[in-house]
């Protein structure tokens, strides 16, 4: 073992008249764990935010849409067709959305309804989303004389006083043209399964139903709104859909699923950024405990110092001593954050005992997911803090006169 590392390693066990200089390197020790283990959990619930996130909106929106502005999709099937063939494409299906009213034993309120192809109401609906109760394959039944069918969220439907069996109202603004203006369309339709899709926003608005009773419903017979495609790689749905676009022509319309919450997640991204910066403020505070302990255990050190310069120690040396003593003081409070952060972590996500209004911030629960990159940022930002932290204690302990040091110590 280099002497520097010896001397360091001694230093850092304090004697009794040292036992301040200890104390200081305790604390510094201490915040340094206090500032990691705080980056880890709140950067831990930022990426847990926005995959959990991520997963709830792709559980009921696709990868990318395909619509053609200010008309609606006649021949589908070829269209379907020509973009599976698209590389990085995994299916493409016709899907149908428009806003309604949705009236209900108790009340009234505002939905989105989308019409299902029937080969996935068969595979029973989305496969992201909780069935509470019922069965989404009622949605494709059409028995003569019986309501068709749809699927609730379940806040729309506890808002309206539905349950499964439930008859409901749901009125359209797209209505016909009558001599007496535009009049809305009305249908009733019974309540054939609620489910749950873990984000409010959509458990309150949505409301599943077969594309041929939507279609029958709006008056959209051999009509689609759109087309949902699914792709292989989620990060890479902009430049399929790109493709895609670029093989149907300038008369069709892509977006892809970033496009359309390109807004939410650059504030989830900025906030995480905010977050670390802020945070590392801790870090830094305690990386002046290791200066100030340092220059303390300098000034204790004079003779030490001016012994070891005397016998050959460079100022290279020298400054490895301090520095190392620095580093060793930063490492431990990283590890020691990192493992209480870990354990918190652990903690968060195994027992969910923060709860979040789900109508303010979509979820529940606190989401706590830890990445090997984040870990890594944390960890080496800290150790950087911590070495800059001992470069000046370090450099006034090289420039220590050996002379003066014996004369005056």
């Amino acid at each position: 073992m280099p002497f520097e590392h010896m001397v360091a390693f001694r230093y850092l066990r304090a004697k009794r008249k040292e036992k301040f200089i200890s104390l200081i390197s305790f604390i510094s020790i201490a915040g340094v764990a206090v500032g990691v283990m705080a980056l880890l959990v709140v950067i831990g619930v930022m990426t847990g935010f926005d995959q959990d996130l991520k997963k709830k909106i792709l559980s009921v929106n696709a990868h990318v849409i395909l619509i053609k502005p200010g008309y609606s999709l006649e021949d589908y099937e070829s269209l379907v067709r020509e973009v599976e063939t698209v590389p990085g494409v995994v299916s493409a299906k016709p899907f149908i959305y428009t806003q309604v009213m949705v009236s209900g034993p108790g009340s009234i309120s505002g939905g989105v309804i989308r019409g299902l192809d029937l080969p996935t109401i068969d595979k029973g609906g989305p496969p992201a989303l909780e069935l509470q109760a019922g069965t989404f394959q009622n949605l494709a039944r059409e028995a003569e004389g019986e309501l068709p069918e749809v699927a609730l969220g379940n806040e729309l439907a506890k808002n309206i006083g539905a349950t499964v069996g439930s008859q409901i109202k749901i009125i359209s603004p797209l209505g016909t043209l009558t001599p007496m203006g535009r009049m809305p369309r009305i249908k009733n339709f019974q309540v054939g399964a609620i489910f749950h899709s873990g984000m409010f926003e959509f458990d309150n608005t949505l409301v599943y139903a077969s594309i041929p009773q939507v279609q029958n419903y709006l008056g959209l017979e051999g009509k689609v709104t759109g087309l949902e495609i699914q792709v292989k790689d989620i990060y890479a749905a902009d430049k399929v859909a790109a493709a895609i676009k670029a093989k149907l022509g300038p008369a069709y319309d892509t977006r892809d699923w970033m496009r359309l919450n390109r807004s939410l997640f650059a504030a989830l991204k900025l906030e995480k950024i905010a977050m670390f910066i802020i945070l590392t403020l801790i870090v830094l505070v305690a990386a002046f405990n290791i200066t100030s302990s340092l220059i303390m255990l300098v000034m204790e050190k004079t003779k030490d110092i001016a012994i070891l310069k005397s016998m050959g120690a460079t100022r290279r040396s020298i400054m490895q001593i301090f520095m190392l003593q620095g580093v060793i003081i930063g490492a431990i409070g990283t590890a020691i954050g990192l493992c209480l952060g870990f354990v918190l972590t652990a903690i968060l996500k195994r027992y969910e005992f923060i709860k979040l209004p789900s109508d303010v911030y979509y979820i529940s629960t606190l989401p706590v997911k830890i990445e090997v990159l984040d870990v890594a940022l944390i960890a080496g930002a800290t150790m950087l803090i911590s070495f800059l932290a001992t470069l000046y204690p370090s450099w006034q302990a090289s420039r220590l006169d050996p002379v003066e040091a014996i004369r005056y110590g």
